[in-house]
């Protein structure tokens, strides 16, 4: 129901960025979402389409070419005003959305000149050079045929006017980025996916998720990974820590020497996850390219093998653009679409349940403006606190800085409550109310000797039978900022029997506990 136009600045830190809750993300306008149904002949309709799609966009951003070029005054957060000059610097969006952007057709790199026909191959071919586009674009006011015919040698769409040709310092081929969502997660390893299955075989897949034992921070796929539909780029996520080991030492058909495939998936595989660092060095960068090297060189086994007949696909040419655009942009996590596709929750989904379906975009657009107001006002607020909370602080300014420190965060509600007896049967706690009369004679003689407490741990009366267990427990980790930060998970889990009396086996995550001894050692 709305097509969303999200803004942020590009020199606020990415750790608030990718937070909702900081609000580092503007939404600045709905592109029409409306399917122009009148228009019978399709081209024409792509062609009118694309065209009100960067009318609008010239609408919202036309403002940022002015001051772009000449400065606006600007306060910042320290106070101080400052002359800025605002510059489109990048296009976050998938790939139909890069090629609408970029004014190229579909099936080509929004990036650089490479045949449809060489989109497999890992080779460098001339990037897209706006100046050049501009020349061709600005003919749209002279004779049609020959504006179409110039269009189309440069490998453009007739565009009347894109949004970007008057942005000062700006160059829209550069500044589409990679998409580790839709080009990696939703793209090349569902590809790999569909590839694998279809040289070992669904059964063979499946039984080997099937049979992963339970390991911390590992998704466990019951049913297979084949099973589950309409997979999200989490759930993609997930399946690419484990599918290299799911095809180890399986066997090729017709016999053959499956190694090939092995390091294809590898290459693949470990492209992805570099490609996702959060920091990035010229090393690693190197080694992002070094992969995409090993994986062209033996990608060609899916095709002896029948699975594939060519590679020429847009998402796979994609990833020879990584290196740059992290050389240029800093680490992917910057412009992933992972991020605007949370967003679309609160500033689409939620404000169009807010309205009544009638003449929705107003309601939608006067629901966010007052939500906003309400959370400027309560950011001000707590500021007052936190600023009255420091000054009465104040009076001790020789004390040392307050680190970071690790808090247990648990649920409100134990997850069960267990007796003595199934505590030390189901959970393995053998000597709980040893270390319970221990702990509660130490918390009543804080000074005593050990021999004492000792004495006075095993004559301590317990009026109770049964205590509350928690499965799960987070650990976070807060500094100075009020934000907390989840560094770690614990998750427990007692033997069970399905609906078929079959045993699920446990799962006790292990945690080491420093504790400090009675003169602080």
């Amino acid at each position: 129901m709305a097509y969303p136009i999200y803004l942020t600045i590009g020199n606020i830190p990415k750790d608030i960025r990718r937070k909702p809750s900081r609000h580092a993300q503007l939404l600045i306008g709905y592109i029409p979402t409306t399917k122009l149904a009148a228009i019978t002949s399709e081209a024409a309709r792509r062609r009118t389409f694309a065209n009100l799609f960067h009318t609008c966009m010239q609408t919202v951003l036309g403002p940022i070419a002015l001051y772009g070029e000449t400065g606006i005054p600007m306060m910042s957060g320290d106070g101080i005003w400052r002359r800025c000059h605002p510059i489109f610097a990048n296009f976050v969006g998938d790939y139909p959305e890069q090629t609408l952007v970029t004014c190229t057709y579909y099936g080509r790199c929004p990036k650089c000149k490479v045949p449809p026909e060489l989109l497999g191959e890992y080779q460098t071919f001339p990037s897209r050079v706006q100046s050049s586009v501009i020349d061709t674009y600005l003919s749209a006011d002279a004779d049609t045929h020959a504006f179409y015919a110039a269009c189309h040698e440069e490998g453009m769409k007739p565009i009347y006017r894109p949004f970007w040709e008057s942005f000062p310092l700006a160059d829209i081929f550069l500044s589409v980025t990679p998409d580790i969502l839709h080009q990696m997660l939703q793209g090349m390893v569902k590809h790999l996916i569909v590839w694998i299955v279809r040289v070992f075989g669904s059964a063979a897949i499946n039984a080997r998720s099937r049979a992963i034992p339970p390991n911390h921070k590992t998704t466990l796929f019951p049913t297979g990974i084949l099973k589950a539909c309409r997979l999200s780029g989490q759930e993609h996520k997930r399946i690419s820590s484990i599918l290299l080991g799911l095809i180890l030492d399986l066997p090729a058909p017709d016999g053959r020497d499956p190694s090939r495939i092995v390091r294809t998936v590898r290459a693949l595989m470990d492209f992805l996850f570099i490609a996702q660092y959060q920091c990035q060095t010229s090393d690693t960068i190197q080694q992002l390219e070094d992969c995409l090297s090993v994986f062209h060189e033996n990608k060609n086994v899916f095709v002896d093998l029948g699975v594939r007949e060519h590679f020429n696909l847009p998402k796979l040419h994609s990833l020879s653009h990584y290196a740059s655009s992290i050389r240029l942009f800093g680490t992917t996590d910057n412009y992933n679409t992972e991020h605007s596709e949370r967003l679309h929750i609160e500033f689409a989904k939620d404000a169009y349940r807010a309205s009544n379906r009638k003449e929705e975009y107003f309601q939608m657009t006067k629901w966010l403006e007052r939500r906003e107001k309400v959370q400027l006002h309560a950011t001000i607020i707590n500021w007052r606190k936190r600023e009255h909370h420091q000054r009465s602080l104040s009076h001790n300014p020789m004390g040392p800085p307050r680190m970071a420190s690790l808090t247990a965060k648990m649920a409100q509600n134990p997850s069960k409550r267990v007796s003595f007896n199934d505590l030390a049967a189901d959970y393995g706690a053998l000597h709980f109310q040893d270390a319970l009369g221990d702990f509660i004679a130490q918390v009543n003689n804080p000074g005593a000797a050990a021999s004492t407490l000792h004495n006075r741990s095993r004559n301590t009366l317990i009026p109770f039978s049964r205590v509350p267990v928690f499965h799960h427990f987070k650990f976070t980790k807060s500094g100075d900022s009020d934000e907390s930060e989840i560094v770690d998970a614990v998750h427990v889990r007692p033997e069970q029997r399905d609906s078929r009396g079959r045993i699920i086996p446990p799962r006790f995550d292990t945690v080491l506990v420093r504790s400090r001894g009675p003169k602080g050692t």
